[in-house]
């Protein structure tokens, strides 16, 4: 009975309510939470304590940021059934929707931020990327994971000065890569082979809204793209959406570290990962994860993570092997 009582309680505020709904949405920073309804951080904290110490929500600290997200099971699973059953009054429906506002406002700043990072550093980006990650070893370890089968359609996501072209493009039947920045696609525009044809299509959008159909692609590679994601989750889902069955993702990232400098100089709004983060995502997304390759170094350890679509067929570079 304590437990259904606590539960009870915390639910009892309206704040509170206000984060949950918010949570359901997507993981959250308390700053965040608490510019979007509008109330200090230590208040907005002591409200996520509550909760916390009923079971509904989790807490994870990254670097001088404290990301929060509703627990997993049985625990909440009623209750967000029955949220779902209840019809909001007017003044209720009207502050969901207010909220949730606020918090694609506070993403919009956070996003034009980072586009203007990246148009002002587009014709450096090679090299800035260079300062953090052994580019030569992590290429090889992503040759190696994607080698043994065929790469089909690839999709390359947030493709930069277009690396990955370079790297897997002309083993491709076909390539899309995606990117927000104009900037970026003109530079990697730059490095497509002169007989490219229309294998190659240069994609302006969002890693967040895939401007593709579901199942369309074989093969998807994010490299160095996911730590500057807001919502990794939502990336990693639009990811598996557009994966075809038996279908690979590929991510090459920071394994979680505390450099928090590169949050506010470098524009990342992540610091880096940690496998169970990962496996954690990719399970959401109907992925399982295959392999985790470890490069550690003095200062940021890279971490490579293949995920594949559930459903599969392997396709081997010759002849065909089914699961």
């Amino acid at each position: 009975m304590s437990a259904a009582l606590d539960i009870f309680r915390a639910l009892g505020d309206p704040t509170r309510l206000r984060i949950i709904y918010l949570l359901r949405a997507m993981e959250l920073a308390v700053g965040e939470i608490a510019q979007v309804v509008g109330q200090s951080q230590p208040r907005v904290s002591r409200h996520v304590r509550i909760l916390a110490e009923a079971g509904l929500v989790e807490r994870r600290k990254e670097g001088n940021w404290v990301f929060l997200r509703l627990v997993r099971g049985e625990v909440i699973a009623p209750f967000l059934a029955l949220f779902d059953q209840l019809i909001p009054s007017e003044s209720e429906e009207l502050w969901q929707k207010a909220d949730l506002a606020r918090l694609a406002a506070v993403r919009a700043d956070r996003s034009r931020a980072a586009e203007s990072y990246f148009a002002e550093h587009a014709d450096e980006w090679d090299a800035i990327r260079s300062l953090h990650v052994p580019d030569v070893d992590v290429e090889a370890v992503m040759t190696a994971l994607l080698g043994p089968e065929t790469i089909g359609h690839l999709l390359d996501i947030g493709t930069g000065t277009g690396r990955m072209i370079e790297l897997f493009g002309r083993s491709a039947d076909q390539v899309t890569a995606l990117d927000r920045s104009p900037d970026m696609l003109r530079l990697a525009r730059a490095k497509l082979p002169e007989d490219a044809g229309d294998k190659y299509a240069l994609v302006l959008g969002d890693f967040t809204a895939l401007p593709l159909e579901p199942g369309s692609v074989d093969t998807v590679v994010l490299h160095q793209v996911l730590h500057y994601a807001q919502a990794p989750e939502a990336v990693i889902a639009e990811a598996a959406r557009v994966t075809t069955g038996g279908g690979r993702v590929l991510i090459a990232d920071f394994a979680a570290h505390e450099r928090e400098e590169l949050r506010l100089r470098d524009q990342h709004a992540r610091l880096g990962f940690s496998d169970e983060q990962i496996e954690s995502w990719f399970a959401d997304a109907g992925l399982e994860l295959e392999r985790v390759e470890v490069l550690p170094s003095q200062e940021l350890t890279v971490v490579l993570w293949l995920g594949r679509r559930r459903g599969a067929r392997i396709l081997p570079i010759e002849g065909r092997l089914s699961l």
